[in-house]
């Protein structure tokens, strides 16, 4: 055999080994990004679950605010929809856009329903009440980890499938950049507070 056809095998030979190492470097770091969406996914389900019990325990001593509890409920019924989604509406920036929209509505209608709490002290002083609104405040600040964790998650991704020679294997495979989570235009400009 002779020495230049040794030199062109090795080469394949380390091309393909390199090919299958970066192939292989992808579907981990996809895989990563799915993981990270389900956990988002999984604290906006604890937040849709705690919603019924928060809402049911206001009821309870503030039974005429019933716009407010509409607005709740019609929001929790959006988000759950939305919450039916398959992990591909990360492929999907107007998905995911979407998403994000129902869980904003979702949050902003559970902050009206808190607001109105504040008139009826008696409620303010419910061990149910509390614990419930504790969760809340816990879940709430989940997904704003988790949502940070994911898009750490696909920052790496999309550099990774980016980089030069990378992305001809991602390319070639059908890697394609991620969405990130996004601030909403409400979270631009800070709330107005009045005492």
């Amino acid at each position: 055999m002779k020495k230049s056809t040794m030199i062109v095998i090795a080469l394949v030979a380390i091309a393909a080994i390199w090919g299958i190492s970066a192939y292989n470097g992808l579907v981990k770091m996809d895989e990563g990004v799915n993981t990270a969406w389900s956990n988002v996914e999984n604290q906006y389900q604890r937040r849709l679950d705690l919603v019924p019990n928060l809402v049911a325990t206001v009821k309870g001593f503030a039974s005429h605010e019933s716009e407010v509890f509409t607005q709740v409920a019609e929001a929790r019924s959006q988000a759950g929809g939305v919450m039916q989604l398959s992990s591909d509406v990360i492929d999907d920036p107007e998905a995911l856009a979407k998403f994000q929209q129902a869980q904003n509505s979702l949050g902003g209608a559970l902050q009206r329903l808190l607001s109105v709490t504040e008139n009826y002290p008696q409620l303010q002083a419910n061990q149910n009440f509390m614990a419930l609104q504790d969760e809340l405040e816990g879940t709430e600040n989940r997904i704003a980890t988790e949502r940070m964790r994911f898009n750490e998650t696909v920052q790496e991704y999309n550099k990774y499938i980016r980089s030069f020679p990378k992305n001809i294997i991602a390319n070639m495979n059908g890697f394609e950049k991620k969405a990130y989570f996004t601030s909403t235009d409400e979270a631009k400009t800070a709330p107005k507070v009045e005492f």
